[in-house]
């Protein structure tokens, strides 16, 4: 009987779950057409400097002009990128500067970091873990605490891929006014297993020197090197129990064509199952980069979506 129970449940959940995303995305869609179509103001954007110990995080702190202490949005990137991010076809910013300018433009202020190892930030690359970058966005947060250009007791979040990862673990240490996640990784030993492919990660968690570089493959052909606790950091942070922690507003936006986090939108899901608290879960058809590489559409729906609802919180 418990069995068939159980059975009964997933069978039910796998018809209801997915009604309910297309709920919530029909609705996130109509309120970014809303939210992009307010007329738009000027911005400035300056270098920042954040210490972290003995390292420097460099980011880039852009504010909407004529707004006094407006909220801010901390911006996480992900593996391999940097605070722009990667170029968007059809223009000349990346997804991230982008996003900073559409943001600034309706008002919100946002601050888009290098983590330590990468961009224009400190440190080495191949030393980088999930626990730096965690550590990174901690300074970050409590640096925007002590600004007086912004409302530091309104700082949200959003993280991009393994930035969601780091954007969960932020949100479960520090009162983040809400968490957007894109494409977040949920399960990083599987995702990375699938990123720098799983004998790679097999031979990192094998390695006896800790100093060992690893190099690995990503899927587009690039090559990068990583010494082992990066490798081994993956298996002792969890963005799902990190997320369970957090009792603020949370959305997820996912694409069903991602071929790095996946499956979709089953890996945004999970977030929400662990998640206690207001919530919702866009789904669109898309893939891990938001259809950057042909154009900013996509990425402009979930920059407006992302806008309304910080804006609501």
């Amino acid at each position: 009987m418990l069995r068939k129970w159980l059975l009964a449940s997933v069978m039910l959940a796998a018809i209801v779950a997915p009604a309910a995303a297309d709920d919530v995305t029909a609705k996130m869609r109509d309120a970014s057409k809303i939210a992009l179509a307010r007329p738009a103001g000027e911005t400035t954007e300056s270098t920042v400097r954040i210490a972290r110990g003995d390292e420097t995080i460099v980011g880039t702190l852009a504010l909407p002009k004529g707004v006094e202490k407006p909220p801010v949005v901390l911006l996480l990137h992900g593996f391999t990128g940097k605070r722009d991010e990667l170029e968007v076809a059809g223009t000349k910013e990346g997804v991230y500067s982008r996003t900073a300018r559409l943001l600034a433009e309706r008002g919100l202020a946002s601050l888009r970091i290098d983590f330590v190892g990468s961009g224009d930030s400190s440190g080495k690359w191949e030393d980088t873990t999930t626990f730096s970058q965690i550590a990174d966005a901690v300074a970050a947060f409590d640096w925007l605490k002590k600004q007086d250009t912004i409302d530091p007791g309104r700082i949200h979040v959003i993280g991009w891929s393994l930035g969601g990862l780091v954007a969960s673990h932020l949100a479960s240490v520090r009162p983040v006014d809400s968490a957007t996640l894109w494409a977040p990784v949920a399960n990083p030993a599987f995702s990375f297993g699938v990123v720098l492919g799983q004998d790679t990660v097999n031979k990192a968690m094998a390695a006896t020197d800790p100093n060992e570089l690893i190099e690995g493959t990503l899927p587009w052909g690039a090559k990068t090197s990583l010494k082992v606790p990066f490798f081994k950091s993956l298996f002792a942070t969890d963005p799902v129990a990190a997320i369970a922690q957090y009792g603020g507003p949370l959305l997820v936006i996912v694409g069903t064509k991602d071929t790095v986090v996946t499956p979709q939108p089953a890996a945004g899901q999970l977030f929400l199952d662990y998640h206690t608290g207001e919530e919702g879960l866009m789904v669109l058809d898309t893939d891990h980069g938001f259809d950057a590489f042909t154009g900013p559409a996509t990425l402009d729906e979930m920059v407006g979506a992302t806008l309304s609802f910080i804006e609501a919180h």
